[in-house]
């Protein structure tokens, strides 16, 4: 593999998103071997919890900007135009979908999250069904300011219409304090608790038999199910790949080409109105 790795100890098999001299960004390899490992853990009979984590100081940065915005031309998520909305759709839609092999994963799944799990990491984070972060990291979705939507929808499910919307509307990164102060995430820990939190966690559940674990799971997710989430979660994409090719978006690629992705970023979250001349 080449941006996760997995490993199985003591009944809980842990996939390690590997990118650590990019925070973990997604790459073209990351959505595949993710799934993947999803699919092995939940094939193995002696795994009875998965927990997902990124190696080094950050959970997930999200998509790699410097491969998706910062280099010059076209790539898999953003077109020349006139752009084809369908090519866009199948690509993040597949993407989407293997970010919720987390959320449809017969076992329980587990996010340990420290450093960051902003836009796309953000994304992976809340399709896990519990999220435990250090109290310190962050978690947001600053591509709603432009260039994204995301596509899992999980921060309605996870919120409620009106604080996802107070999330979205701004863009703005929270604490993991602040996250499970307002029930985004299952708990928050000093950081350097954070291992040791989420390890009780998951030997509490290694006790349970699996098809206890299968059943309690899919009885829940059900519930969303009968809410709509696969629609949702198919408007959401295709809004996805329309930021990305709206005017103020391809802006926004164009000036990740001109100055890099870290300064461009750094104007659309700082406040100042995004794409001057061009925004309505």
């Amino acid at each position: 593999m080449q941006s996760v790795a997995y490993a199985v100890e003591d009944r809980v098999a842990t996939i390690t998103l590997n990118r650590p001299s990019r925070l973990n960004a997604i790459d073209a390899y990351l959505p595949d071997e993710l799934a993947d490992c999803v699919a092995r853990a939940n094939a193995d009979n002696e795994v009875h919890v998965i927990v997902v984590t990124g190696a080094g100081r950050s959970f997930c940065a999200g998509y790699d900007l410097q491969e998706f915005a910062e280099k010059p031309g076209a790539n898999a998520g953003v077109q020349d135009m006139p752009w084809d909305p369908m090519v866009d759709f199948r690509f993040m839609y597949g993407n989407t979908q293997k970010f919720m092999s987390l959320w449809r994963s017969y076992k329980p799944t587990i996010a340990k999250v420290r450093g960051h799990a902003v836009a796309g990491g953000s994304d992976i984070a809340l399709c896990c069904d519990l999220v435990v972060m250090a109290d310190d990291a962050k978690i947001g979705y600053p591509p709603a300011r432009v260039w994204g939507i995301p596509t899992t929808a999980m921060w309605v499910y996870r919120l409620g219409a009106e604080r996802a919307k107070r999330m979205l509307l701004t863009g703005d990164l929270i604490s993991g304090r602040e996250a499970k102060a307002i029930g985004l995430v299952t708990d928050a820990v000093p950081e350097g608790e954070l291992d040791a939190e989420v390890g009780r966690l998951a030997a509490r559940m290694t006790g349970v038999p699996r098809n206890q674990l299968m059943m309690a799971k899919l009885m829940v997710n059900q519930a969303f199910d009968n809410m709509g989430m696969a629609s949702t979660q198919m408007f959401a994409t295709l809004f996805d790949g329309i930021a990305r090719h709206t005017p103020e978006g391809m802006w926004f690629k164009q000036r990740a080409e001109e100055v890099g992705f870290k300064q461009a970023v750094q104007e659309r979250d700082s406040g100042d109105v995004i794409a001057p001349g061009v925004s309505r």
